[in-house]
């Protein structure tokens, strides 16, 4: 009877087993899946996790960088070692990274870039070291601006940092735009944007150029006016540049204007109880705010007077101070030019036309307002650009050759023209006369 009833139990069992789908076996498969699943994504992580090591450990073999806040004035610096960052000393400004499209160079691409700097490659000199033309190695043309090695002090130092610290933080249309640097052992290299022109002194020397055109010198004064408008109102906080002046204007293929050299620019503040900031005079002589010069206060009006000196050298040609004149003449900001005698100023390259005579004598009526003794007489950098905007629309509508004014905003085929060839048709000037009067 036990037999019969365990039996019965068995059966019982069995009977339920048979009545119940069979789901061990599925559940066993999904965890096998989970289990390889798991280890496919474990060993992702791994080989991951390498290539991030290997990669710190090309970049620990690249030329290494510093983030840092500096103050020229007084010589502080606060630096703290790290690869390619920069202090937000300066705020946001168009970049929110605080860091506008740097690249991380290594030495060994800057020495391929520039030849192993290469004598024929140098494109220009400094009181910062030398600067040469380079090519990276995916085509793009570069300048490269190597610090003096014999010549490297604080005070240089200080320099090279600050540039750094300022172009990493702006991004304009009209500013040479900032690449990347280098700083490893006593190599400091700076490499920025390769403007292929000159220099706006070059082109009213003329050794570079057949001499610009009335319509072109008033584009290049706009994009140095938006230039100095976007340091001062829209970055964060301020910039100043410092060191406006006609070597430091780099000249496009198509006749536009990048403001460079960023080494004596000074961040201010928008607190609107600061007025100034008192520092230690930087800049070029001849381009100086005389109020800077007396009291050490820096203001954005230290930049405007420097543009009204840019401004005279652009109508006149002239550099701000040259030792060879008359005592009276060699400074060229003090002039005492009245409205009659503006064209005999201008710049003997120029064509006369009464559009260009009119164009003369407007933009020295706001370059006397920009040299203006007293700061609050000078217009802001904004009200210059609405100014010499103005300036070109009135030019423009009393027909200054169509060629002239747009080739100079819109084209790089600007016509071929010689300047001698122009005056000796225009004034009857035979090549090496003296421009002794020449009727307006």
């Amino acid at each position: 009877m036990k037999n019969t009833s365990s039996q019965r139990k068995q059966n019982s069992n069995t009977n339920k087993d048979h009545g119940r789908p069979r789901t061990r076996p599925l559940f066993t498969y999904i965890k096998r899946v989970a289990v390889v699943f798991t280890i496919f994504l474990s060993r992702r992580r791994k080989a991951a996790g390498a290539a991030t090591a290997a990669s710190k450990r090309n970049n620990s073999r690249r030329v290494e960088g510093i983030s840092f806040s500096t103050d020229l004035s007084t010589g502080s610096n606060s630096k703290s070692s790290s690869r390619f960052r920069f202090s937000n000393s300066y705020g946001s400004s168009s970049a929110s990274s605080g860091l506008v499209g740097t690249v991380n160079f290594s030495l060994q691409e800057i020495y391929k870039a520039t030849d192993n700097f290469n004598p024929a490659n140098k494109i220009g000199e400094g009181c910062f070291g030398t600067v040469y033309k380079g090519k990276l190695k995916d085509g793009t043309l570069v300048a490269v601006k190597r610090a003096n090695k014999n010549d490297y002090d604080k005070r240089l130092s200080l320099e090279f940092k600050n540039e750094v610290l300022t172009l990493s933080k702006i991004e304009h249309l009209n500013l040479v735009r900032f690449y990347g640097y280098g700083e490893h052992g006593d190599e400091r290299i700076i490499v920025v944007e390769y403007v292929a022109n000159g220099t706006l002194r070059e082109h009213l020397d003329s050794s570079r150029g057949n001499g610009l055109e009335m319509a072109e010198r008033l584009d290049i004064a706009i994009d140095v006016a938006h230039a100095i408008t976007y340091l001062h109102m829209y970055t964060d906080p301020p910039i100043i540049h410092r060191d406006i002046k006609a070597s430091n204007i780099l000249i496009t293929e198509k006749f536009r204007a990048k403001v460079a050299d960023f080494g004596f620019a000074r961040a201010t503040t928008e607190d609107p109880g600061v007025t100034h900031i008192s520092t230690q005079i930087k800049g070029t002589t001849g381009y100086l705010d005389p109020e800077y010069l007396r009291t050490y206060q820096l203001t954005e009006k230290s930049d405007v007077y420097s543009f009204g000196v840019l401004l005279v050298e652009l109508v006149t040609g002239r550099h701000p101070i040259e030792q060879n004149r008359p005592i009276k003449e060699r400074v060229t900001t003090r002039w005492k030019l009245k409205e009659r005698e503006a064209v005999l100023a201008m710049d003997p390259v120029l064509r006369r036309s009464p559009a260009s005579n009119m164009a003369v004598e407007k933009v020295l009526e706001l370059a006397k307002r920009c040299l203006a003794s007293l700061r609050p007489s000078r217009p802001s950098m904004k009200e210059c650009a609405e100014v010499l905007w103005k300036i070109r629309k009135d030019v423009r509508e009393l027909g200054l050759s169509s060629s002239s004014a747009s080739a100079s905003h819109q084209s790089a085929n600007y016509p071929f023209r010689d300047a001698k060839k122009s005056r000796e048709i225009t004034f009857g000037i035979q090549d090496g006369e003296t421009y002794k009067f020449i009727s307006a």
